[in-house]
């Protein structure tokens, strides 16, 4: 079986590529250079000439706040484009699996989200990833939702934390938002593992057991670099405006399929790997 990343350039989908590779079958991962998504008939020709037998989707728009004002650029990655991917899957018949996003949901329930919840996303970027997830589920697809992701290979609010520990006394981080934070490695596992079961097509959520908030996380961090998780201050969001507005819970349920590691475990799995050449917090 051919395995294709898509969104190669990501941090996700380095993870991917080393967990796909570790099958023993051919893996191809491919940034936007060398197959524009955005390009239908690019996109119907590659998969029909590779015919890949998994296709897992990393390739996303991700930047959340310049979706506000950009939502028809953001739409046509994270919506058309999958629709366009999912059905040159469906013709070639290969197992589309696609990643999606907590931000699908508004935010207001009480608790964790199940996978059949009604979604209703409160910011264009929620709004263009549930396009792509219908447009996945629509030609028999799964999809598969995460958050809050960290990793080795790119940006993202660990890593951003490390750093700010080495140059600030103290810092400010949003309390009032709830989720889960998932590293990639463990994500990646969960899409392998899910592209070769049995299980249907339909909605699965790829999050780390547990939840905390943004601060609780930076506390943790702190904790792990030997420092006095007190210099992380809990604030709210209204002390932090941003263009797209952020869902207050954003807490994911697990009743299909397999839970991922509970994200502490998770973040002790990964600390010798996003702190390697680092000492105490300190670049």
């Amino acid at each position: 079986m051919r395995w294709l990343v898509t969104g190669g350039g990501g941090m996700l989908a380095a993870d991917v590529l080393e967990r796909a590779a570790l099958t023993g079958e051919p893996v191809l991962a491919l940034g936007r250079s060398e197959l524009d998504l955005c390009d239908r008939r690019a996109v119907r020709d590659f998969v029909a000439a590779y015919r890949p037998g998994v296709v897992v989707n990393c390739a996303a728009w991700t930047a959340v706040d310049d979706a506000e004002t950009h939502e028809d650029e953001a739409l046509e990655v994270n919506g058309h484009a999958v629709g366009w991917l999912a059905e040159s899957c469906a013709r070639a018949g290969a197992r589309l699996v696609h990643v999606s996003t907590d931000y699908v949901f508004d935010g207001t329930a009480p608790g964790p989200y199940p996978e059949d919840a009604p979604t209703a996303p409160v910011n264009a970027y929620g709004r263009t990833k549930l396009a792509g997830e219908r447009a996945a589920l629509e030609h028999g697809h799964h999809v598969v939702r995460s958050a809050w992701l960290y990793g080795a290979a790119g940006p993202n609010f660990v890593r951003t934390m490390i750093r700010l520990a080495a140059e600030r006394d103290t810092v400010d981080v949003v309390d009032d938002q709830h989720g889960q934070p998932t590293w990639t490695a463990d994500l990646a596992d969960y899409l392998v593992r899910l592209a070769r079961s049995e299980l249907p097509p339909g909605v699965y959520h790829g999050t780390s057991s547990g939840e905390t908030t943004w601060c609780g996380l930076a506390k943790e961090i702190f904790t792990l670099l030997g420092l006095d998780p007190d210099r992380v201050r809990p604030v709210s969001s209204a002390g932090f405006p941003r263009p797209a507005r952020r869902p207050a819970n954003s807490v994911l349920a697990h009743t299909k399929g397999e839970p991922i590691r509970h994200w502490h475990q998770a973040l002790r799995a990964a600390w010798p790997v996003l702190t390697r050449g680092r000492r105490c917090g300190v670049a």
